[in-house]
């Protein structure tokens, strides 16, 4: 498939035909250029890129999805909803849609060259509580990594809820990261628990998975690197979950971020 063609997946909601990995020597780097391509043709088109996603983060999930490390993603000013506690989303031109609750962060500038904890942490502006609502364009979600990167990272919507500023939540980056690391979020669908995750599965903490996609992200032949007012999800805390309109989920997290409610319409 051309970049084009992966733009109109999204855009339709159509499966694939096969998949890209089936292309000899299609490797995560022939991934990413594809993901880039179609990346300046929604640019071209007057979307805004607004920040990051980064997927597969969680390595308990690692074998259920046969992705064995974590990929990245452009999160749009036409996919991305701020909200406070609850918000209703219509599943339209969504593909096989999965709901995962994540720790979403704003960044105030462009962490330096070489950046440690320290210094991403210096970069960052408030931490909230998020959904990212996934896609796959691959029949039951049957895919390999390179699939993944090329399908926009798997993003389709992303909804956030009450910011909060990051020096209220913690005074360091070693505090930020021990206080993500051992904190919890239950995930209800229509007040039935489904899963209780913890943030230690997340690269060891949401701030570590910062770090290393800042690593990625600046390996990246052509990526365009963070910048203030960015956002950037850093991966779900439990496994993702299909979700169908009517439907309410909510994730609580035991740390000072509020709940989040999110209702799906058809």
């Amino acid at each position: 498939m051309t970049p084009h063609e992966l733009l109109a997946h999204h855009d339709t909601g159509r499966f694939w035909s096969k998949p890209l990995s089936a292309r000899q020597g299609y490797d995560n780097l022939a991934a990413y250029k594809d993901a880039l391509a179609v990346r300046a043709l929604r640019m071209a088109r007057a979307e805004q890129p607004r920040g990051y996603k980064i997927g597969f983060t969680n390595r308990t999930i690692w074998p259920r999805y046969n992705v064995f490390g974590p990929i990245w993603g452009t999160v749009w000013d036409t996919t991305l909803t701020f909200c406070s506690q609850h918000h209703v989303l219509s599943l339209a031109g969504l593909c096989q849609p999965r709901i995962e609750p994540e720790i979403v962060f704003g960044f105030k500038k462009t962490p330096k060259t070489g950046a440690t904890l320290d210094d991403i942490y210096q970069a960052l502006d408030w931490i909230a509580p998020g959904f990212e609502v996934v896609q796959s364009h691959l029949l039951d979600w049957k895919f390999e990594a390179t699939d993944t990167i090329a399908d926009g990272g798997l993003h389709g919507r992303l909804i956030v809820g009450e910011k909060t500023a990051v020096d209220t939540v913690a005074l360091s980056a070693q505090d930020l990261h021990a206080m993500l690391a051992t904190s919890s979020v239950a995930l209800y669908r229509d007040e039935t628990q489904v899963e209780v995750g913890k943030g230690s599965n997340v690269l060891d903490s949401p701030l570590c998975a910062l770090e290393h996609f800042l690593k990625e992200l600046r390996a990246c032949p052509g990526a365009a690197d963070i910048q203030a007012g960015d956002v950037v999800t850093t991966g779900t805390w439990t496994d993702a979950y299909s979700v169908d309109s009517g439907q309410t989920w909510r994730a609580s997290f035991d740390m000072p971020v509020s709940s989040l409610a999110l209702c799906f319409e058809g």
